[in-house]
């Protein structure tokens, strides 16, 4: 089974609030965003998904939005959510994205840690140093290194702020500076807790 058929069979396996990542209120998430998203600026979640975090950033005003995701499935619980709502719906995935604008923020809860394989690593950050604005802000979550060692049956890497920062610094040299970072931990729909750290990084503009 390939990526898309694993995610699509993932979100028609079980209703959305039952899924392990649900957070009706993504908070970390959303406070890094309106610390970080300037009035009107434009931000990429990259492997959105149904989350609910484009919900609220779209209940308090924002500019131009897209939600990346490798499911067409997923992509579809959000597009029935929000109807008409200016929201723009990328069927995708990360390493190979081309994407067509420059955006002020760049937010990815759980994606960076399904690449295990360096040459992915590195591909999803070329993605996005052509997808991040001169100054722009990267907020990259993953498990922490107490977190799982797998996510919907696939096998993960974890990271600690430190060690993450330090991955992005050996692929990707110059591209991003760490400024913030914080863990958290997310309780399941089923009540299993799952250890995650939040980095946020700025985009350096000095690469090349």
């Amino acid at each position: 089974m390939d990526l898309i058929q694993h995610w699509d069979k993932a979100y028609t396996a079980r209703a959305e609030d039952a899924l392990t990542w649900f957070e009706e209120t993504p908070a970390q998430s959303l406070r890094f965003v309106r610390q970080h998203l300037p009035k009107g600026g434009a931000l990429v979640d990259v492997g959105g998904g149904a989350s609910r975090l484009i919900d609220h950033v779209l209940a308090n005003g924002a500019g131009a939005l897209t939600v990346l995701d490798l499911s067409a499935q997923a992509l579809q619980i959000m597009r029935d959510r929000l109807g008409d709502a200016p929201v723009t719906l990328v069927q995708a995935n990360v390493c190979d994205w081309a994407p067509d604008r420059a955006y002020d923020l760049w937010h990815d809860r759980a994606v960076f840690h399904f690449l295990t394989d360096p040459a992915d690593q590195a591909r999803y950050l070329a993605t996005l140093a052509r997808a991040l604005r001169p100054g722009g802000v990267a907020i990259i979550a993953t498990f922490d290194l107490t977190g799982p060692e797998m996510c919907s049956n696939l096998p993960v890497q974890r990271y600690s702020p430190e060690t993450l920062a330090a991955r992005v610094a050996k692929l990707a040299p110059g591209l991003l500076t760490p400024l913030d970072a914080e863990r958290h931990t997310h309780r399941t729909p089923k009540g299993n807790m799952q250890d995650f750290q939040f980095s946020v990084f700025r985009e350096s503009a000095d690469m090349g």
